[in-house]
């Protein structure tokens, strides 16, 4: 099948796009008159400004939110919300190319229809984009505004030139696809994830440069979808932050999807011939050039402090690492904060959303909430996903931290054997000594869900004996998590403790 859009389908496309745009960012809105000072205001509405205005607008307070583009940032647009309905659409596709690893049939033919994928992309897109509508924002009394904002001074902000009085300020401006300065890239043309998710033909061949978590997500989904994909990585491996087994067993995954990974290896410019683009690479010393028909950048994100006079507020940012804030999330200006990506080196949705809750309770309520005491767990979504929680060994071994691990392989939980999903691991870390969990990694097919137990646990300061005595439902792959408990209850069984349950055992013979 041909997986261009025919008209019919166009037709349907355009019409939910209209319908998410008119929510997001109507045409027709006309930004309110401001009369007196707001006791907030947020600057960016995307995960970090919607969850600081719902919060603000709980307590009672005039809030007013800033949006340059479109409500829902990257997060609900060009984020979290497409690329997850993406790889859901290409796990089926390959769960039926491996029908039979479940011992079922594989289908005769199995034909991808792209365009039906990113239909239904766009329809959840457009359908999600309803529960933070800019109308339903002002229904809940959240003064909207759309434009770009602008600080004249410390204590002045304005939207296209329009003064908008304030208390407090939060920049929540997020960050955007960093894209490399590659000679011939621009001219040849390029994805990022903010443009991928606008496609209407599938590439033959995709490049991901960077393997961080999106180009790694991006790179399987594509993959799956019928893409021959090559990530390239300039470091010796990918997902460089995650534990070495973790991003093993991704590679393991990747290998049998047919991705080709290139580690230590740069692109070093970008030429077209004809209809492909010719990428020019260099590993060491060794030169040489892929033919693609697609380019994704996937190296990272730049946090958005551009345009925004932060200057003329007295507040101290640098374009790499973005706003610098305290522990509480203050700027070096002591009324305005920041959250979310403009901010923050771990750019994850729940580490905006949890930041600027944090914000809100410090700059509204006198709090003094710190950022460093949250507990926040980040998982990437490939098959196997790769969550993680708390620290990792090597934060512990850089703080001197005696620590312990005990790591239950999938392939010992039944449940994980009879949905032959054996790849992966529970891994947790304690403090050698003690049950206190220090930090977890999962790698499973449902780890990003698994992962809030083990964080539900270091929130509630419930330890591994507490763990081990948690019933769970029987077969479920969590139980991995209960076994890594009792593997510790084992460890407290020394010569002198079975030496006095033996006596005393002996006592009521």
């Amino acid at each position: 099948m041909n997986s261009k859009f025919d008209a019919s389908v166009r037709t349907l496309v355009d019409a939910v796009e209209r319908k998410r745009l008119e929510a997001v960012s109507p045409d027709a809105w006309n930004n309110p008159e401001p009369t007196v000072p707001y006791q907030l205001v947020i600057v960016g509405a995307g995960s970090a400004g919607l969850a600081a205005a719902s919060e603000a607008a709980a307590l009672g307070v005039r809030v007013a939110l800033i949006e340059r583009h479109q409500i829902g940032g990257t997060c609900f647009n060009t984020g979290c919300v497409p690329s997850k309905a993406l790889l859901r659409t290409a796990a089926v596709y390959a769960e039926m190319r491996d029908a039979e690893r479940y011992g079922a049939r594989v289908p005769a033919d199995v034909e991808v229809d792209f365009a039906a994928a990113m239909t239904r992309l766009r329809r959840i897109r457009s359908h999600l984009t309803n529960t933070t509508s800019v109308r339903q924002l002002a229904a809940t009394g959240v003064d909207v505004f759309f434009g770009n904002a602008q600080f004249e001074g410390p204590d002045r902000l304005s939207v296209n030139g329009q003064p908008v009085p304030f208390q407090k300020v939060m920049m929540a401006t997020g960050a955007r696809p960093d894209v490399p300065d590659l000679p011939g890239l621009k001219q040849a043309g390029f994805l990022t994830n903010t443009t991928i998710f606008e496609l209407t033909e599938l590439p033959a061949r995709l490049l991901v440069i960077g393997g961080g978590p999106l180009g790694c997500e991006l790179a399987q989904a594509f993959q799956r979808l019928g893409s021959k994909v090559t990530i390239v990585q300039k470091m010796p491996l990918f997902l460089e932050h995650e534990e070495r087994d973790a991003a093993q067993t991704l590679s393991d995954a990747f290998a049998r999807d047919g991705i080709e990974v290139r580690l230590n290896t740069m692109p070093t410019a970008v030429r077209v011939d004809g209809d492909e683009k010719v990428v020019d690479l260099v590993s060491d010393d060794y030169h040489s050039s892929i033919r693609v028909d697609a380019i994704l950048t996937g190296v990272g994100r730049r946090p958005n402090v551009q345009g925004l006079g932060l200057e003329h507020a007295g507040i101290d940012y640098d374009e790499t690492s973005g706003i610098h804030v305290d522990d509480q999330l203050r700027t070096s200006n002591p009324r305005i904060y920041a959250a979310g990506d403009v901010c923050l080196s771990a750019k994850f949705t729940d580490m905006a959303e949890e930041s600027a809750r944090i914000v809100v309770r410090n700059a509204l309520l006198g709090g003094c909430e710190k950022l460093s005491t949250r507990v926040v767990p980040w998982c990437t979504y490939t098959d196997p996903e790769i969550a993680h929680v708390g620290m990792y060994v090597r934060e512990a071994n850089a703080l001197g931290i005696p620590i312990k691990t005990f790591t239950v392989p999938m392939h010992q939980v039944d449940r994980a054997v009879t949905d032959s999903e054996q790849l992966g691991f529970v891994k947790i870390h304690l403090r050698d000594g003690s049950d206190r969990i220090l930090g977890a990694t999962i790698v499973s097919r449902d780890a990003g869900d698994m992962i809030s137990q083990v964080t539900l646990a270091m929130v509630a300061g419930v330890g591994m004996r507490t763990l081990a005595n948690v019933v769970h439902a029987y077969p479920t792959k969590t139980t991995a998590i209960r076994m890594a408990a009792m593997a510790y209850n084992q460890t407290r069984l020394t010569p002198r403790v079975l030496a006095r349950l033996k006596r005393r055992l002996l006592r009521h013979d």
